[in-house]
């Protein structure tokens, strides 16, 4: 089996283990009192080149929506692409953390919202109205749900906008180290340098056995989340798991290493199938996910010959208006990862070809 219907499928990277391993041993103070809990927060502060205040968690939904939840009232409106994540993927996670805060989705074309998309939204919603949500914070995937990015340009634009308003800004980072590599940019030049308040550091997808960091550039903004974390039952008793994890993800590069070899690996494939009769990818993939619509026939080969991927919404909002899917075409989405071989892609290709 060529399993490509996510980057989730695949374990954690051997620096990692071996690091779980090595922190197995002896005794460590517990609740993140420990010193890979500390030196992975000081690692994090060099990489964002900023004073942070962060959280480490074991998933990723728990990190978007607590996150969320420091940004935003109950009474507060939230908004977002209507096809992200946190609308779409975690079954109301940032609606019940936020005690009831409303996730306004906004479409857009690629998976992304515009600035001028936002300032219209937010006009929805008068402030001191008290019968409407109150404006409070937006939310940008990076890499977005359709594999696509969005350039520093767009999130500053975005920043601008969130800041007019008194917004907070959460990026939710869930394939972050995909998403700096592809744009050669630094991790501050794509987070506080252009306005954004939080992150969710995703490492998880990317050789982490399960470990997501929270990163507030804003000590202010942190004030209560270890409250909030420890309530939502997100604090892990033996933190140390959790440090080591990060600790050797961000050591030597490890982070960035991987997520160029994904990369790569779905910029193998983009020139396999773009040569490939009745296969065409309706936006661009600028990281590590790859969406194409193929012909039933073709589909069929490659699960036939046990190559997976994730079918994908046929009536997606981010499709530009010319596309449609055939009634003999489907839509999948093909993930690659830090595990991903050249030879597993050319087979793909191959097959695709048939």
């Amino acid at each position: 089996m060529i399993n490509l219907a996510s980057d989730n499928v695949v374990g954690a990277s051997k620096q990692v283990l071996d690091a779980l391993i090595a922190a197995n041993s002896g005794a460590e103070a517990a609740y993140g009192s420990d010193h890979y809990t500390a030196e992975a927060e000081a690692m994090l502060a060099d990489v964002f080149e900023h004073d942070v205040k962060v959280f480490l968690l074991a998933t990723g939904t728990g990190a978007n929506a607590l996150a969320l939840a420091a940004l935003s009232p109950p009474w507060g409106a939230i908004f977002c692409h209507e096809e992200s994540h946190v609308a779409d993927d975690e079954c109301g996670a940032p609606e019940m953390f936020t005690d009831g805060a409303k996730l306004i989705g906004l479409p857009g074309v690629n998976g992304k919202i515009t600035a001028d998309r936002l300032e219209t939204a937010i006009g929805r919603y008068p402030k001191g109205v008290v019968k409407a949500v109150q404006p409070a914070a937006v939310s940008i995937s990076q890499v977005t749900e359709s594999g696509t990015l969005y350039s520093l340009e767009e999130i500053a634009r975005i920043g601008e906008v969130a800041r007019r308003h008194e917004l907070g800004v959460h990026l939710d980072g869930a394939r972050f180290a995909n998403a700096v590599t592809a744009l050669q940019c630094s991790p501050a030049e794509m987070t506080w340098k252009a306005g954004v308040d939080v992150v969710s550091f995703g490492a998880t997808k990317n050789g982490c056995l399960a470990c997501e960091a929270v990163v507030f550039f804003d000590p202010a903004r942190a004030e209560h989340f270890g409250f909030r974390r420890k309530r939502s039952g997100h604090t892990v008793s033996k933190g140390r798991l959790l440090g080591a994890q990060m600790s050797a993800y961000l050591r030597n590069n490890h982070w960035l290493d991987n997520a160029r070899h994904a990369n790569a690996m779905a910029a193998r494939l983009v020139q396999g199938l773009s040569g490939s009769t009745g296969v065409r990818l309706p936006w661009p993939s600028q990281a590590n996910e790859v969406f194409a619509i193929m012909p039933k026939a073709t589909a069929k080969i490659l699960a036939d010959a046990g190559v997976r991927a994730a079918p994908w919404y046929e009536l997606s909002v981010s499709l530009p208006p010319h596309e449609k899917i055939g009634s003999d075409e489907v839509f999948w989405r093909f993930v690659t990862s830090f595990e991903t071989k050249a030879e597993q892609i050319d087979e793909v290709i191959a097959l695709a070809k048939v």
